[in-house]
């Protein structure tokens, strides 16, 4: 297991489209959705932290280390991203790389950070991505620590919070990743809207069956 990698969750968007709250926290059938994608994320990677805004005390169960935005008021991904290297650059000075998880996508892959880091050279700054049946999924990154200070000034100048207008400044990969090939189900399936959170506990009971 990869010791120069951090692993972080954004798991405190607005969820507007899920009608407010922390989706993450939503119950899917005994657990919720950041505890399912925590159970897939451990055996990938050693050390995890939480991007999250608001009062940390709604995740202590977790007993990871939450972090705000550094920049912004909701900026977006990027600022997750953000908040990940600055904490691995001045709590974790060895570690390189921060891998960025969706909160709202409790299906992605067991080799994700694997397949990521396999996929970036050691001697340079290079920014990976996943994707899925040709397309992006820019939340899922790989983020050299190197890129710090260049994220910081983007956002707090007031660039473009989308993700990939700040890539495509960099060096990057795209890792491509499979369907389920029982299911034939997106790995980067994502629950955006109240149905959707029905469809993943569907899936999960029949995961459990």
């Amino acid at each position: 297991m990869p010791a120069q990698l951090l692993g972080c969750v954004l798991a405190g968007g607005q969820s507007r489209r899920m009608g407010g709250g922390d989706k993450t926290l939503v119950d899917l059938g005994g657990k919720t959705m950041l505890e399912i994608i925590l159970n897939r994320l451990r055996p990938q990677i050693g050390s995890i932290i939480l991007n999250a805004n608001g009062d940390p005390k709604r995740f202590s169960e977790f007993g990871l280390p939450v972090v705000s935005d550094p920049v912004g008021e909701y900026a977006g991904p990027l600022a997750g991203v953000l908040a990940g290297l600055t904490y691995a650059r001045d709590e974790m000075p060895d570690v390189t790389h921060v891998v960025s998880i969706a909160g709202d996508t409790p299906f992605f892959p067991a080799d994700l950070v694997t397949a990521m880091a396999a996929s970036v050279p050691g001697n340079k700054p290079v920014i990976a991505l996943a994707s899925s049946s040709n397309k992006l999924h820019p939340v899922f990154g790989l983020w050299p620590v190197a890129l710090i200070d260049d994220l910081t000034e983007w956002l707090e100048t007031g660039k473009s919070g989308k993700v990939l207008a700040f890539v495509d400044r960099h060096d990057s990969v795209e890792v491509a990743f499979a369907p389920d090939p029982e299911t034939g189900l997106d790995p980067f399936f994502n629950a955006n809207r109240p149905e959707d959170l029905s469809e993943v506990r569907r899936l999960l009971s029949q995961e459990a069956s």
